[in-house]
């Protein structure tokens, strides 16, 4: 078999080629592509099933990715060396990419389609996540899946007021904004953003920018496809009988629009609707399963038709509100009296609980990714049990969706948590979903600003957060504030907004359709800042500000520095010095390679002892100095004194005592205290100690020339005397190293 020819073909974005290569690689995928920025390559292949799936009434598509460290010339850190479940970064990036392409399939559509991308390069200079959107939507394009692409998908930042495109790592720990875009020729059809307060007319200016930006990466794709794609299959469609669906509507319009009109509660509606279903299926169906599934999918349609309709045409929503009205809010603090701080939030049928834990450097998150960020200083982590929805499912660790809700409310609040060097301290929240009717990652931000602010974190500025929806039918529409999970799940766009009063810090949106304009975004912006305002006020009203002080059971830190030579000190052999210290003190001390000491302690004296004991440790002797110290040996011409830790000098005999001192054990003995002053330093660290200048309340100068005398008098100098004293003991190497992660970066994972 001939080497297969690799086609290649280039986009010009943000003036860096990104280059699509095809014909090479995994011939028996349905398409397979590489896309490649600099050095950093990401493969992707989409793969359709030959057949319908069976019993399935929704679109069975799979998207994943798997981050592979090799491209980074890196060994997994596990006990196993080799890759284990995905990271959450790789989760990340497989939503990012499953999203905007998932609403360009044909509707009715059921053969299973898998799209696979992996990490073949990483140059830790340019994200792969961007790339692996792009890898995607050109699989697709080149395979023979039936789809309604291409996408494109850039970062956009911003530097001292400029969009940059596709920024590399280190301009983007200098931007503002990080936000990433996918979209087709006409409209924007996702949107993932995490941002420093950035104001609404920003955003939709960097939203147009970036739609603009992407449109190269289309161009690409289309000759890609053109040259190098298989055609098309054909697949079967799957469509609801029309005649069944108005014969449907016919009977049960009314019942349906009675049971929307009633007051009701999210359970009872479902179960009212539930039991309407059930009796038509009955009825017309009987023992026919698939007829039975027709029924049920018609009768859906007719129920989605009808909630939108009066959204549409009444601006009436299930529950009565208006359009941009929202649900009654009421929160609380102080929930757990033990954590380090709670807030509970609760909007409508929407609860969450969330709780802050503070903790020392070391505990920070050690990441093993193909990013450089090395540690993760603030985390957020949610669930979401089956009981908030009143169901009953095992529990089988974080779902996908789970660990991308707690990315977005990680990401809201990264923005105002304080630099370490103003709050050192690892931050931890978990957000308990307790109700779900309606966006509970918003809920989690809410909760979250609550908890913090309980904690007496001294957050620069309470963020609140509000997900908008979307009923679009041709030019008419209506923009929803504060979606439910019906309006969530029969309308056309979830759209979260998280931030402060004065901008935005994180914006998420999934879109259903084939995409919305920026204009229609700027409208739901608006909207969206105007409820978030409302929401800030009502949880201002519980708490104001941050608690001026920790819980009386948080931990408290304190920080010193010290010369990077004297870490080794404080450590110890094996750690046994610093060991000691923490049982001792009742403290937990991280050291960073920079000679950073956090002191982390729940009472003050703990701490203030811990650092009076590493103080010590890095004291360098002075001339004129006097301390009190341990008698480590005795010799026939003086005594060697321990006046710091692992540092001694010499009492010479003539020094020991106001008198003639015939034997040094006649003035001390292995295991005294004495207090004595340095006199001498010479060249080589060796130190002269005086017991006699203290007692006769010399100054170091009349110190210095009475031991100058001594040495020259009439006192007999024993064998060795000339060496002046004695070095500083030096520690054995420490074979303990200072934490990783006790030097974290100052927020969440950018």
């Amino acid at each position: 078999m001939n080497k297969p020819e690799a086609k290649q073909f280039t986009a010009i974005v943000g003036g860096r080629p990104i280059i699509f290569e095809t014909g090479k690689l995994a011939g028996q995928a349905g398409g397979a592509v590489t896309v490649r920025l600099g050095d950093s390559v990401v493969f992707a292949a989409a793969t359709m099933g030959d057949k319908p799936k069976e019993d399935v009434d929704f679109f069975p598509l799979t998207v994943e990715y798997e981050e592979r460290l090799y491209a980074g010339g890196r060994i997994p850190g596990s006990f196993f060396r080799r890759e284990g479940k995905p990271s959450e970064e790789a989760i990340l990036i497989a939503r990012l990419s499953d999203r905007p392409i998932r609403p360009l399939f044909p509707k009715g559509m059921r053969n299973e389609v898998q799209v696979i991308m992996f990490s073949i390069s990483a140059d830790m200079e340019n994200p792969l996540d961007i790339l692996a959107v792009n890898a995607a939507s050109a699989a697709l394009m080149v395979s023979d899946i039936p789809w309604g692409g291409p996408i494109g998908a850039v970062r956009i930042g911003r530097i001292d007021g400029q969009f940059i495109i596709n920024p590399t790592f280190e301009q983007k720990e200098k931007s503002d904004l990080d936000l990433r875009i996918a979209g087709t020729r006409e409209a924007i059809l996702m949107v993932e953003a995490g941002a420093n307060e950035v104001p609404e007319d920003v955003m939709v200016e960097a939203l147009a920018f970036g739609h603009q930006a992407l449109q190269p990466l289309i161009d690409a794709q289309l000759q890609m496809a053109a040259e190098a794609g298989k055609p098309k299959r054909e697949v079967p469609i799957f469509e609801i009988d029309p005649a069944l669906v108005e014969a449907i509507r016919a009977r049960v319009a009314e019942q349906i629009e009675a049971l929307l009109d009633a007051p009701h509660t999210k359970s009872e509606l479902n179960d009212a609707i539930d039991a309407l279903e059930e009796n038509l299926v009955a009825e017309l169906a009987g023992e026919d399963a698939t007829q039975a599934r027709a029924v049920q999918e018609a009768f859906t349609e007719v129920y989605r038709a009808i909630v939108r309709r009066r959204i549409l045409d009444k601006g009436l929503r299930p529950d009565g509100r208006k359009p941009d009205e929202i649900r009654p809010i009421w929160c609380e603090v102080g929930i757990s009296p033990r954590a380090h701080g709670s807030g509970l939030f609760t909007r409508g049928e929407t609860q969450v609980l969330t709780l802050a834990t503070l903790g020392t450097p070391r505990e920070a998150q050690e990441l093993d990714s193909l990013e450089p960020v090395e540690t993760k200083r603030y985390m957020h982590h949610y669930n979401f049990p089956p009981y908030s929805t009143g169901e009953v499912k095992p529990l089988r660790g974080q779902s996908r969706r789970e660990i991308g809700h707690g990315a977005l409310a990680e990401r809201a609040l990264v923005p105002v948590i304080p630099p370490e060097e103003e709050f050192p301290y690892t931050l931890r929240l978990v957000s308990e979903v307790l109700s779900s009717n309606g966006s509970t990652s918003m809920a989690s931000v809410c909760g979250s600003t609550l908890a913090l602010m309980d904690s007496g974190v001294p957050i620069k500025a309470p963020v609140a957060g509000i997900a908008m929806g979307l009923i679009k039918e041709g030019d008419q529409y209506q923009i929803l504030t504060d979606i439910q999970g019906l309006e969530d799940h029969l309308g056309d766009m979830d759209f979260k907004v998280a931030g402060t009063a004065k901008g935005i810090t994180a914006l998420q949106m999934d879109i259903k359709i084939k995409g919305i304009t920026p204009e229609l975004m700027r409208e739901a912006l608006e909207q969206a800042r105007r409820a978030r305002l409302f929401i800030l006020d009502e949880m201002l009203k519980v708490i104001p500000a941050p608690r001026p002080e920790l819980k009386p059971h948080a931990p408290r830190i304190t920080i010193i520095k010290v010369p990077v030579d004297k870490i080794g000190a404080i450590i110890g052999p094996g750690g046994k010095m610093i060991r000691a210290i923490q049982d001792e003190t009742e403290t937990r001390i991280d050291i960073g390679e920079d000679g950073t000491v956090y002191i982390a302690a729940t009472s003050g004296n703990g701490a203030a002892l811990a650092r009076e004991k590493i103080e010590r440790l890095c004291e360098v002797p002075q001339i004129g100095r006097i301390y009190t110290g341990r008698v480590v040996r005795v010799t026939d011409f003086g005594a060697f004194v321990e006046i710091l830790p692992n540092v001694d000098g010499m009492v010479h005999i003539s020094q020991l005592d106001s008198e003639r001192v015939k034997s040094v054990e006649d003035v001390v003995r292995v295991g005294d205290e004495i207090t004595v002053m340095v006199t001498d330093i010479d060249e080589n660290g060796r130190i002269r100690l005086s017991r006699q200048a203290v007692l006769e309340g010399w100054t170091p100068e009349e110190a210095q020339a009475h031991d100058r005398n001594g040495r020259t008098g009439g006192t007999r100098k024993p064998s060795g005397e000339g060496r002046g004293g004695s070095a500083p003991r030096r520690p054995s190497a420490p074979t303990g190293k200072p934490s990783r992660g006790s030097k974290p970066p100052s927020g969440g994972r950018r």
